[in-house]
């Protein structure tokens, strides 16, 4: 059983799937792949996988989502689980946020939407590299 996974949080579904679909087709069946079309339904996220004693070793994030914005949600996520990277991919997001997230939550990333690929999976890599090794 795979005991590790990659969450993506964006409001938007069709980015949600490309998302996924860009990440797996790069890192094959390693992780797991979560979907949360909201701060709140990443929370219901995470805490299933940790109950189910799954390690979420990534979360790659929107700004400007309904109920919490990206940078505040990842605070969050920091202060719980200090260890996770943390990218946010956004188009909407303003520097005070960029500069918040990276200050507040430790931001690993920052990708402006529209995203190029291999910039996201070097970033994915880098941060494993230099996070985990």
């Amino acid at each position: 059983m795979l005991d590790s996974a990659i969450l993506c949080v964006d409001d938007e579904e069709i980015i949600l799937r490309s998302l996924r679909d860009q990440i797996k087709k790069h890192f094959g069946n390693s992780y797991i792949y979560e979907c949360a079309e909201s701060g709140e339904e990443a929370w219901e996220v995470i805490e299933e996988l940790t109950d189910d004693k799954i390690q979420i070793i990534i979360i790659i994030c929107d700004w400007l989502m309904p109920g919490i914005k990206g940078d505040e949600f990842l605070i969050k996520v920091h202060q719980r689980f200090p260890k996770i990277l943390k990218i946010m991919l956004t188009g909407q997001a303003d520097t005070v946020a960029i500069e918040r997230a990276f200050s507040e939550a430790k931001l690993d990333y920052y990708i402006p939407k529209p995203w190029d690929e291999a910039q996201l999976i070097a970033a994915i890599e880098s941060g494993l590299k230099k996070r985990y090794d």
